[in-house]
Protein backbone atom coordinates (compact mmCIF):
# COMPACT_ATOMS: atom_id res chain seq x y z
CA UNK A 1 0.00 0.00 0.00
CA UNK A 2 0.96 3.37 -0.54
CA UNK A 3 2.81 5.71 2.21
CA UNK A 4 1.73 8.65 2.81
CA UNK A 5 2.73 12.20 4.56
CA UNK A 6 -0.44 14.71 6.12
CA UNK A 7 0.11 17.34 7.66
CA UNK A 8 -2.24 18.63 10.31
CA UNK A 9 -2.82 21.89 11.97
CA UNK A 10 -5.61 24.14 13.81
CA UNK A 11 -5.73 27.81 15.53
CA UNK A 12 -9.05 27.50 16.52
CA UNK A 13 -10.42 26.09 19.97
CA UNK A 14 -8.57 23.62 21.61
CA UNK A 15 -6.15 22.94 19.20
CA UNK A 16 -4.30 19.89 19.90
CA UNK A 17 -7.84 18.50 20.72
CA UNK A 18 -8.83 19.45 16.84
CA UNK A 19 -5.66 17.54 15.61
CA UNK A 20 -6.64 14.51 18.15
CA UNK A 21 -10.26 14.69 16.34
CA UNK A 22 -9.17 14.98 12.96
CA UNK A 23 -6.43 11.50 13.42
CA UNK A 24 -9.57 9.49 15.45
CA UNK A 25 -11.40 10.28 11.80
CA UNK A 26 -8.52 9.69 9.73
CA UNK A 27 -7.96 6.41 11.40
CA UNK A 28 -11.32 5.41 10.58
CA UNK A 29 -10.92 5.63 6.76
CA UNK A 30 -6.65 4.94 6.81
CA UNK A 31 -4.18 3.05 8.67
CA UNK A 32 -2.31 5.42 10.57
CA UNK A 33 1.06 3.93 11.17
CA UNK A 34 2.93 6.93 13.46
CA UNK A 35 2.05 10.54 14.17
CA UNK A 36 4.70 13.39 15.06
CA UNK A 37 5.05 14.96 18.06
CA UNK A 38 2.34 18.38 17.79
CA UNK A 39 4.20 21.72 17.41
CA UNK A 40 3.03 25.10 18.67
CA UNK A 41 3.79 27.48 15.14
CA UNK A 42 3.98 30.31 14.27
CA UNK A 43 1.55 32.20 11.64
CA UNK A 44 2.86 32.73 8.10
CA UNK A 45 1.29 35.71 6.40
CA UNK A 46 -1.33 36.89 8.30
CA UNK A 47 0.54 37.48 11.83
CA UNK A 48 -2.46 38.54 13.64
CA UNK A 49 -4.22 35.49 14.60
CA UNK A 50 -3.40 32.40 17.14
CA UNK A 51 -0.71 30.78 16.81
CA UNK A 52 -1.07 27.02 15.54
CA UNK A 53 -0.52 23.54 16.54
CA UNK A 54 0.68 21.07 13.68
CA UNK A 55 1.57 18.18 13.66
CA UNK A 56 2.34 15.50 10.21
CA UNK A 57 1.05 11.70 9.96
CA UNK A 58 2.73 8.88 8.21
CA UNK A 59 -0.20 6.33 6.83
CA UNK A 60 -1.10 3.69 4.47
CA UNK A 61 -4.21 3.88 2.29
CA UNK A 62 -5.94 2.00 -0.67
CA UNK A 63 -7.13 5.06 -1.85
CA UNK A 64 -5.46 7.38 -4.69
CA UNK A 65 -4.68 10.54 -4.22
CA UNK A 66 -8.07 12.06 -5.35
CA UNK A 67 -10.32 9.98 -3.54
CA UNK A 68 -8.19 10.60 -0.37
CA UNK A 69 -8.32 14.52 -0.52
CA UNK A 70 -12.15 13.79 -0.82
CA UNK A 71 -12.11 11.99 2.16
CA UNK A 72 -9.71 14.48 3.44
CA UNK A 73 -12.43 17.23 2.40
CA UNK A 74 -14.75 15.65 4.08
CA UNK A 75 -13.09 15.46 7.82
CA UNK A 76 -12.12 18.88 7.43
CA UNK A 77 -15.97 19.81 6.64
CA UNK A 78 -17.30 17.91 9.55
CA UNK A 79 -15.21 19.55 12.05
CA UNK A 80 -16.26 23.34 10.72
CA UNK A 81 -13.88 24.14 8.57
CA UNK A 82 -13.76 27.97 7.17
CA UNK A 83 -11.35 29.61 5.14
CA UNK A 84 -12.38 32.89 5.62
CA UNK A 85 -9.09 34.67 4.43
CA UNK A 86 -5.68 33.33 3.01
CA UNK A 87 -3.40 31.73 5.68
CA UNK A 88 -6.17 32.86 7.64
CA UNK A 89 -7.45 30.81 11.22
CA UNK A 90 -9.29 27.52 10.74
CA UNK A 91 -10.56 24.81 13.30
CA UNK A 92 -8.60 22.20 11.36
CA UNK A 93 -6.20 22.26 7.95
CA UNK A 94 -5.27 18.48 6.61
CA UNK A 95 -2.82 18.88 3.34
CA UNK A 96 -1.29 15.80 1.71
CA UNK A 97 2.55 16.47 1.51
CA UNK A 98 3.57 12.97 0.09
CA UNK A 99 1.97 10.10 -1.74
CA UNK A 100 4.71 7.87 -2.22
CA UNK A 101 7.01 8.82 -4.52
CA UNK A 102 4.10 10.19 -7.06
CA UNK A 103 4.06 13.69 -8.47
CA UNK A 104 0.63 14.68 -9.04
CA UNK A 105 -0.08 18.00 -10.99
CA UNK A 106 -3.74 18.62 -11.03
CA UNK A 107 -5.53 21.83 -10.58
CA UNK A 108 -7.21 21.11 -7.39
CA UNK A 109 -4.56 18.29 -6.31
CA UNK A 110 -0.32 18.73 -6.38
CA UNK A 111 1.52 16.41 -4.59
CA UNK A 112 4.18 16.90 -3.27
CA UNK A 113 2.71 19.76 -1.72
CA UNK A 114 4.19 22.56 -3.50
CA UNK A 115 5.32 24.92 -0.59
CA UNK A 116 6.18 22.45 2.00
CA UNK A 117 10.14 22.69 1.60
CA UNK A 118 9.88 26.66 2.75
CA UNK A 119 7.28 25.70 5.69
CA UNK A 120 9.61 24.54 9.12
CA UNK A 121 5.65 23.71 10.64
CA UNK A 122 5.83 20.93 7.93
CA UNK A 123 9.77 19.97 8.07
CA UNK A 124 10.52 20.18 11.78
CA UNK A 125 7.06 17.28 12.35
CA UNK A 126 8.27 15.11 9.24
CA UNK A 127 12.04 15.36 10.39
CA UNK A 128 10.54 13.26 13.67
CA UNK A 129 9.04 10.73 11.09
CA UNK A 130 11.86 9.99 8.24
CA UNK A 131 14.62 13.23 8.05
CA UNK A 132 15.93 10.04 4.93
CA UNK A 133 12.66 11.09 3.05
CA UNK A 134 13.86 11.86 -0.41
CA UNK A 135 11.46 14.67 -2.26
CA UNK A 136 10.73 13.71 -5.43
CA UNK A 137 11.17 16.65 -7.41
CA UNK A 138 13.46 18.47 -5.47
CA UNK A 139 15.92 15.25 -5.25
CA UNK A 140 16.50 16.39 -1.44
CA UNK A 141 15.90 14.65 1.19
CA UNK A 142 13.80 16.59 4.07
CA UNK A 143 16.83 16.75 6.67
CA UNK A 144 18.60 19.04 3.67
CA UNK A 145 15.47 20.84 3.02
CA UNK A 146 15.10 21.27 7.08
CA UNK A 147 18.57 22.76 7.14
CA UNK A 148 18.41 25.20 4.28
CA UNK A 149 15.38 27.09 6.44
CA UNK A 150 16.60 30.92 6.87
CA UNK A 151 14.61 29.89 10.41
CA UNK A 152 11.99 32.93 9.73
CA UNK A 153 9.60 31.30 11.71
CA UNK A 154 9.09 30.03 15.22
CA UNK A 155 8.05 26.29 15.44
CA UNK A 156 8.59 24.74 18.94
CA UNK A 157 7.70 21.53 21.34
CA UNK A 158 3.84 21.87 22.22
CA UNK A 159 2.98 21.49 25.82
CA UNK A 160 -0.74 21.56 26.71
Amino acid sequence: MPIVYLSLGSNIGDKAAQITQALDRLSKVVTIKRVSPFYLTEPIGLKDQEWFVNSVAELETEKDPEKLLHALQSIEEKMGKTKLKVNGPRTIDIDILFYDNQIVNRKNLVIPHPRLQSRLFVLRPMMDLNPGLLHPVLKKTIQELYMEQPWAEIVTPYKS
